[in-house]
């Protein structure tokens, strides 16, 4: 399964939608603002949440938590790093590897892909492309990846990850 993103620099008070490959809209996502911590909503095309990422304040780490079913189902954190960003996935058990600043990584189980992002030039305009090997995964896999695109903006608007560290309340 394919969705795609169309090319968007997000940010929390954002709202867009997620597509699959005939343009057709899946999924509606709206962030929360002004909110203690941050909070992402994914609704499907009924417009029912269908998943709810928000962040856990007061913490070293940037730690995120997907909720979906009204249960926990993932921890995305951000480990500490100076170079590159490394994203650990609880829950679902996914390590998430390659280079997620440049939309190239996928996230993987025990050696197999559970999806994969790619930056994807299209006739219609720049987007993010998510192909999600197992449809179970998806709407899980789509939240792990918007929390991961939202973090980065914050730290590369804040700056370096240095100085998003020390401007950030999640640290």
């Amino acid at each position: 399964m394919k969705l795609y993103m169309k090319q968007k620099v997000l940010s929390w008070g954002d709202k867009f939608t997620v597509t699959d490959e005939s343009g057709e809209v899946l999924y509606t996502v709206e962030g929360e603002v002004p909110s203690f911590g941050h909070k992402l909503h994914i609704y499907d095309h009924r417009h029912e949440e269908v998943a709810f990422i928000h962040q856990k304040v007061f913490s070293l780490k940037a730690r995120f938590f997907v909720t979906m079913n009204g249960q926990e189902a993932a921890e995305v954190e951000r480990e500490i790093t100076l170079l590159h960003p490394k994203y650990v996935v609880k829950g679902p058990g996914w390590q998430v590897n390659g280079d997620v600043i440049g939309h190239d990584y996928t996230m993987e189980k025990d050696g197999r892909t559970v999806a994969s992002v790619h930056w994807k030039w299209m006739s219609w305009g720049d987007s993010y492309e998510l192909d999600i090997a197992d449809p179970a995964d998806e709407i899980l896999a789509l939240a792990v990846v918007l929390t991961i695109d939202a973090v980065n903006f914050d730290i590369n608007s804040s700056g370096t990850a240095a100085q998003a560290a020390a401007n950030t309340p999640n640290t």
